[in-house]
C-alpha cells in the first residue's frame, strides 16, 4: 500500500532525481532560440512542491500530502510542461480524496485522472509529447490493475509503459525524429516518476547531487541580520562553445563584480561555474549567453527568503503574505515583459502591474497571481505575451476567488501592446476581450535573436552564436549582421496595401548604429506607406521586437 509518508518522500525523490539531470533534458530541446528549457521549468516546478512536502510530519495523510504537492504544483508551475505536470499530479489528488492507503486500483484511477486533466487543458494535444507518455502509462496501470490490485506492480507497469511510450515520440513527431531525440517533456516526466519508483520499490530517496553554493547560500541568508545588498543568488554553469561570442572568464568576473557581489567564477576546460548576489539577474543570465549555453540555472530571492527563514515555526497570522489590494475599480491589467523600457511603455499604457519575465525567465503561476491580487479591480486582465506563459497565466483564474480574471492569449510583446491600446472602459469586460484579442490577432511580428544552441530547422542548419530573424514565430534569416537580419524579417511581414505603421523595439544589447541603420534602411523600402516608431525596451535575449501593423 501507498501511504501518505511514502507519497511525500516520493515526489522529493522525483523533485532530485529531474533536478540531478534537467541538464540532460534541457539539451533535447531542439528549436534553437533561447526559451525557459522544458528540464528547468519541470525542476522549478516540481521542486516547489518537494519544498512544500518537506515540511509534512511522517503521520500525514496520502489525501493531504497529495492535496498539498498539487497546490504547490499548481503555483509554482513555470512553463507549459510545468503547468502540464501540475495538472498530471493535481489528477492524483483527486483520485486520492478519503483514502488513506493506495492500492493498485487506486493508483490507477489515479493515472485515469491524471491522464483526462492533462488532455482537458491542452486546446490541441500533440502526440509524441508527456500526453502520450502519460496516456500510455495510463493504459498499463489500469491492465495491471484489473490483473494484479498491487500498487507496485501497477506503478511499476505505468513505469515500463511510460519509457516505451517516451522511445516512440520520435516516430509520432518527425522533427525530434530528424534530430535524434525523445520528447523533452516526456523525459522529464520519467525522471520524475523513476525517482518516486526508487522509494517506493527500494525505500530510497535519490539523493541531489553535491550542495550547491545556492543552498550554502540559503543557510547564510538565513542567518543574515543586515540588510540585503543584492537580492537575487543566481547560480549556473557555462558549457562553453567554439562559436560564442565571448570567450575571456576574467571579463565576465569583472562584470559581474560590476553590478553584484559575491561572485564566484570557476573556468574550466569545457565549463563555466558563476555564482553571483544581484539585483540584475537577468543581465547576469543575458550577459553569460554570450559564452555558451547554460545549464542548471538556479536563482533565489534572498530578501525573500530572509523573511521566510523561519517560516515553519510562525504561526499563520504572522506570515508576511503578498500584497492584497481590494478589488475596487472596474478594471485591471497584469503585463508579463522583461526590461525597464517595456515595463514602462506597459504601465504608460494602464498595466497595475508587471510581472517581470519572458523567454528564458517563464513567471509561475503564484508569481501572476501575485501580480493579480495586488490588482485593486473586479476585473483584472492578464496579458502574457509570450505562448509559453499563457497556460500559467490561466491556472490564476481559479485562484482568484474575489476578482475575475480573463488571460489574453498574447503571444508576442507587440500583441499585448496592441491589447491595450484598444482597451475601452465604457465596453464591458467581455466586449473589451474580444476586441482586444481582434487587435492583437492583426499584428505580425518579427523578432531577432541568437541561436542558444546548434540545430536544424526546416532544412536550415543553424550554429549557436547565429543572429537569427523570425517572423511570427518562424526562423527565415540566419546570418552574423544583427541590422541586417532584422531588416530583411520586417520586409518579410510589411505589405504595403495592408500595413502602415512599423514599431521596432531595442533590446539591450541593441546599439544605436544598429538601429539608425535599420530605421534608415525601412524608411526607403516602406517609403510614405508606413510610419515607423523607435521605443527602446531594453529586453534581454531579443535584439529587436518589431511589429508590423
Amino acid at each position: 500500500m501507498i501511504t501518505g509518508v511514502m507519497f511525500r518522500d516520493a515526489i522529493i525523490s522525483g523533485a532530485n532525481n529531474i533536478s540531478n539531470s534537467r541538464q540532460a533534458v534541457d539539451a533535447l530541446n531542439i528549436f534553437p532560440v533561447p526559451d525557459g528549457d522544458t528540464g528547468t521549468n519541470m525542476s522549478m516546478t516540481i521542486g516547489n512542491a518537494a519544498k512544500e512536502m518537506a515540511t509534512l510530519p511522517d503521520d500525514c495523510t496520502l489525501e493531504d500530502a497529495s492535496a498539498r504537492c498539487a497546490s504547490a504544483l499548481l503555483r509554482g508551475a513555470r512553463g507549459n510542461s510545468g503547468v502540464i505536470l501540475s495538472l498530471i499530479f493535481r489528477g492524483f489528488s483527486k483520485a486520492f480524496r478519503g483514502v488513506k492507503e493506495a492500492d493498485g486500483r487506486d493508483i490507477a484511477n489515479a493515472f485515469e485522472n491524471a491522464v483526462s486533466a492533462a488532455y482537458k487543458a491542452v486546446m490541441n494535444p500533440t502526440e509524441g509529447t508527456i500526453l502520450t507518455v502519460i496516456r500510455e502509462a495510463k493504459d498499463a496501470a489500469v491492465e495491471m490493475a484489473e490483473i494484479q490490485n498491487d500498487p507496485l506492480e501497477v506503478s511499476f507497469a505505468a513505469l515500463q509503459a511510460a519509457r516505451a511510450a517516451l522511445a516512440k515520440t520520435p516516430e509520432l513527431l518527425p522533427v525530434l525524429k530528424k534530430a535524434g531525440v525523445v520528447d523533452a517533456g516526456g523525459q522529464g516526466l520519467i525522471l520524475i516518476f523513476e525517482g518516486m519508483e526508487s522509494v517506493w520499490d527500494n525505500n530510497a530517496i535519490v539523493q541531489p547531487i553535491g550542495t550547491s553554493v545556492t543552498e550554502q547560500a540559503k543557510t547564510v541568508v538565513a542567518r543574515a541580520d543586515d540588510d540585503i545588498k543584492f537580492a537575487y543568488c543566481s547560480e549556473f554553469l557555462i558549457q562553453k562553445a567554439d562559436g560564442a561570442k565571448e570567450h575571456d572568464p576574467l571579463k565576465l568576473r569583472a562584470y559581474l563584480e560590476a553590478i553584484g557581489d559575491c561572485v564566484v567564477v570557476v573556468d574550466d576546460r569545457d565549463i563555466i561555474k558563476v555564482h553571483v548576489h544581484s539585483n540584475e539577474p537577468g543581465n547576469v543570465i543575458q550577459t553569460a549567453l554570450r559564452y555558451g549555453q547554460l545549464i542548471n540555472i538556479k536563482i533565489d530571492n534572498m530578501r525573500y527568503q530572509h523573511e521566510n527563514a523561519d517560516l515553519g515555526t510562525k504561526s499563520e497570522e504572522e506570515i508576511v503574505k503578498p500584497t492584497v489590494k481590494e478589488p475596487e475599480n472596474d478594471y485591471g491589467f497584469v503585463s508579463v515583459c522583461a526590461g525597464e523600457g517595456l515595463t514602462e511603455l506597459f504601465k504608460d499604457l494602464g498595466a497595475d502591474n508587471v510581472v517581470s519575465g519572458g523567454q528564458t525567465m517563464n513567471p509561475s503561476t503564484d508569481d501572476i497571481l501575485g501580480a493579480v491580487m495586488a490588482t485593486p479591480a473586479k476585473t483584472v486582465f492578464v496579458l502574457p505575451n509570450n505562448k509559453n506563459i499563457i497556460m500559467a497565466a490561466e491556472q490564476a483564474i481559479p485562484l482568484a476567488n474575489d476578482r475575475k480574471v480573463i488571460v489574453l492569449q498574447t503571444k508576442t510583446i507587440p500583441q499585448g501592446i496592441s491589447a491595450m491600446l484598444m482597451f475601452d472602459d465604457t465596453l464591458e469586460a467581455e466586449e473589451n476581450q474580444m476586441a482586444m484579442m481582434e487587435a492583437a490577432e492583426r499584428v505580425e511580428t518579427a523578432t531577432v535573436t541568437f541561436a542558444a544552441r546548434d540545430s536544424e530547422v526546416d532544412g536550415q542548419k543553424v550554429k549557436q552564436g547565429d543572429v537569427m530573424g523570425l517572423c511570427n514565430g518562424k526562423i527565415k534569416f540566419i546570418g552574423e549582421d544583427v541590422a541586417e537580419i532584422a531588416v530583411k524579417s520586417t520586409e518579410k511581414l510589411f505589405r504595403k496595401n495592408e500595413h502602415s505603421l512599423i514599431t521596432i523595439i531595442s533590446g539591450e544589447d541593441a546599439t544605436e548604429e544598429q538601429t539608425e541603420i535599420i530605421e534608415e534602411a525601412l524608411s526607403k523600402k516602406c517609403g510614405s506607406d508606413a510610419e515607423i516608431t523607435i521605443v527602446e525596451g531594453g529586453q534581454p535575449i531579443y535584439y529587436y521586437i518589431i511589429s508590423v501593423e
